[in-house]
């Protein structure tokens, strides 16, 4: 007997199919509608026939981004540190961001690359490799590589705006982009994800306690590490508006057309607001001249 396509119908009924050397099997068409529904549902746009977001996981685009990123933040501070579980920073290190040498744009980037210890370095490796991989196998390397390094500008764009008198080292406003970009990547595509809930409930946990403990270690005790939490929720701002704008979404519906306009204007909005208050802002900034000045 050859075999049979069910395909979806308004009526239905239950239908028992007779097949050679095998027992009867009881197919109901309702079952059938659900499934071709579910599958259709996860089509991508391009029609290249994956079906479900797990099929999406491929090594056919290497995922370099969070390795490359992983594997210099890793050198830099192997060459750049003493061995301890606090390590001192030089200030004057041309990596860290500093509120009075603002007109040095590459330090609203290169801080990302110094931390302050093997337990702030491993931290921040180990949650970037964990979440950051995932996202990149199905996503591509520029999409994930973009929103991480938006994560890094929101995190030293906001502190120069609310927190302008500290100075900022470590990569956790890329981490947290990371992190928040699951949460875009269920908004848009829960409909292919089994156990979407779960996803969010990771994040909220992993977040939620690494901010407490920012704000308690930033404020309950003042001789231990002090972690800029202003950096921690703006890159985690900027990973959730980012992800929305930039994840690929397998099938767009017409409030997610909305959903990225409005994604837009917000974080070009915030971007475009610190930007020019570091622009017209230039109290506190240490010239190259007073650099030179002879003590």
């Amino acid at each position: 007997m050859k075999p049979l396509l069910l395909n979806g119908s308004k009526h239905q009924k239950s239908v028992t199919i007779e097949v050679e050397a095998s027992p009867s099997i009881s197919v109901t068409l309702e079952e059938a509608a659900t499934t071709n529904a579910i599958h259709s549902t996860c089509m991508p746009s391009n029609g290249s026939g994956d079906k479900f977001f797990a099929d999406q996981y491929s090594c056919r685009s290497p995922p370099v981004f969070i390795f490359c990123v992983t594997l210099v933040e890793f050198l830099v501070f192997a060459y750049d540190s003493t061995v301890g579980p606090i390590t001192p920073i030089n200030i004057d290190s041309p990596f860290i961001y500093r509120p009075d040498r603002r007109y040095e744009v590459w330090r609203f980037l290169l801080y990302m690359l110094l931390h302050a210890g093997w337990v702030h370095l491993l931290i921040n490796l180990s949650v970037q490799l964990v979440v950051g991989l995932p996202l990149e196998l199905v996503h591509g390397s520029w999409r994930i590589g973009c929103i991480y390094m938006s994560g890094v500008l929101a995190g030293s764009l906001s502190t120069s705006v609310f927190d302008s008198e500290v100075y900022l080292i470590g990569a956790s406003g890329g981490v947290y982009a990371l992190l928040t970009t699951h949460l875009a990547n269920v908004i848009l595509n829960h409909r292919c994800m089994q156990f979407a809930w779960m996803r969010v409930v990771g994040v909220v946990i992993i977040a939620g306690s690494d901010v407490g403990f920012a704000v308690y270690h930033r404020y309950m005790e003042p001789q231990g590490l002090p972690v800029s939490y202003i950096a921690h929720v703006a890159g985690a701002s900027a990973g959730l508006t980012a992800g929305l704008l930039m994840l690929r979404n397998f099938e767009r519906k017409f409030h997610e057309h909305l959903l990225w306009w409005t994604a837009l204007v917000v974080y070009v909005a915030c971007i475009l607001f610190a930007v020019l208050y570091n622009v017209f802002n230039i109290e506190g900034i240490v010239t190259p001249a007073e650099i030179l000045k002879p003590y």
